[in-house]
């Protein structure tokens, strides 16, 4: 099935291609388009955001999957374009049966040209208040499109980190689920010997979230992206097995079950 592109999709082909970042969006472009997922671009606050959707009926609960960083550097400079390479969360969004879509951060799949955009939004303020804001924005309009009244928040990665900031912004949300996330930020650049995220926000930092949120965070012992050390803060279910990558796809039947059966728990 072809990647069916609404008006705002077609437009981003046009900008990734106008702005020198091809080879990442149109390599995205074709993950997307095995998969079957409908495009749309949805505003935030003055930026906008790629949204990809399966066919599903909208139901009151929506699942929102949150990719990694991508790839914010390359060569020692900043990407042209951080568009993730990995399907990771494109499979786990397509495993799961429910309502679900993916929102991309400012300024990734092509949109980098567009202004107010610069690298800083996606190397040291990745996790800023700004992005964190204008994709709190975009969810609520995604929400209200689809009549949604609960709202999931599922990350990978550096989405794990955006995950749990974004779910102390909507009052709509039930759970927050991460895999891989580097939960704590700080411990995080410093385990990785790199300086750390001037301008983002360090979810270990804030204020924990109500106890009304069912939460699961998911961590490989053999994870050298993002150890479990940096996250201590955090309630990890460890799986012996698994690193960065390796094989969450295999475990995300048993991961939306589990979710299920605890936002049941929470509702009774």
């Amino acid at each position: 099935m072809a990647f069916r592109c609404r008006a705002g999709a077609l437009a981003l082909g046009v900008l990734a291609l106008a702005g020198g970042c091809r080879s990442a969006f149109e390599r995205f472009h074709d993950l997307a388009s095995a998969r079957s997922l409908r495009a749309e671009v949805v505003t935030g606050t003055t930026f906008r955001h790629l949204v990809l959707s399966p066919d599903r009926a909208a139901g009151r609960t929506l699942h929102v999957y949150l990719d990694g960083d991508g790839v914010p550097w390359l060569g020692g400079y900043p990407a042209v374009d951080p568009t993730p390479r990995d399907p990771l969360v494109l499979d786990l969004l397509a495993l799961d049966p429910g309502s679900a879509v993916y929102l991309g951060r400012p300024c990734y799949h092509g949109l980098g040209g567009e202004p107010p955009c610069s690298p800083t939004l996606w190397t040291s303020a990745r996790y800023s208040e700004t992005v964190v804001a204008s994709m709190a924005a975009a969810a609520r309009r995604v929400l209200a499109a689809r009549g949604a009244e609960r709202v999931v928040w599922l990350g990978y990665s550096g989405g794990g980190a955006l995950a749990v900031l974004l779910a102390a912004r909507l009052p709509e949300t039930a759970a927050v689920i991460t895999v891989a996330a580097n939960l704590d930020v700080d411990a995080w650049t410093d385990q990785q010997r790199s300086s750390r995220l001037v301008g983002s926000l360090n979810p270990a930092r804030q204020p924990p979230l109500p106890i009304r949120v069912y939460q699961r965070h998911y961590a490989g012992a053999r994870d050298r992206t993002v150890p479990i050390g940096v996250a201590r803060g955090a309630e990890l279910v460890v799986v012996p097995e698994y690193d960065h990558r390796c094989c969450w796809t295999s475990l995300w039947p048993t991961v939306l079950a589990d979710l299920e059966r605890g936002e049941r728990e929470r509702r009774d």
